[in-house]
């Protein structure tokens, strides 16, 4: 069993004997959506930490864009309970790369492509998406990738 579940799993038990409510609510979520995961497609498998961790990106981007979603309509309460459990769920995502890590990793991107203008856009996404590896969202990638290449490099 991949070590990132079994963690999940070990956080579980302690946040049930401690009744912290949040913490055991976003864990079973997550530990579901895992699960989900595993039993998708046409056979059933085990996940490796790299796809549980994208799992874990996934609920926790689920529950930012909730939080958004419910402070436009005026619900503070849903809101703060979906930042919450956002939060429980950072503890499990790598640290956020800074704008200065991430223009580097994109220029590396750029330079290792050859790109030299949109029309390369799609090379370079994808090469800076494995180099950034989830630690950061693929907006701000495509948003930094967009300002190197239409500024020429």
């Amino acid at each position: 069993m991949p070590e990132l579940k079994q963690r999940l799993r070990a956080d579980l038990t302690a946040s049930m004997k401690a009744r912290d409510q949040v913490r055991t609510r976003t864990l079973r979520m997550a530990l579901t959506s895992v699960a989900n995961e595993e039993v998708a497609g046409t056979t059933a498998r085990a996940l490796t930490d790299d796809e549980v961790l994208r799992v874990l990106t996934k609920e926790a981007k689920k529950r930012k864009d909730a939080a958004e979603a419910f402070d436009a309509a005026g619900r503070e309460t849903q809101a703060a309970a979906e930042r919450a459990e956002g939060e429980v769920l950072a503890a499990y995502l790598p640290a956020q790369l800074s704008d200065e890590d991430l223009a580097q990793i994109v220029a590396d991107a750029i330079s290792e492509t050859g790109a030299s203008g949109m029309s390369s856009m799609g090379q370079v996404m994808r090469e800076a998406t494995q180099l950034v590896a989830g630690r950061a969202e693929g907006a701000r990638v495509a948003a930094e990738v967009r300002r190197r290449l239409s500024a020429g490099g």
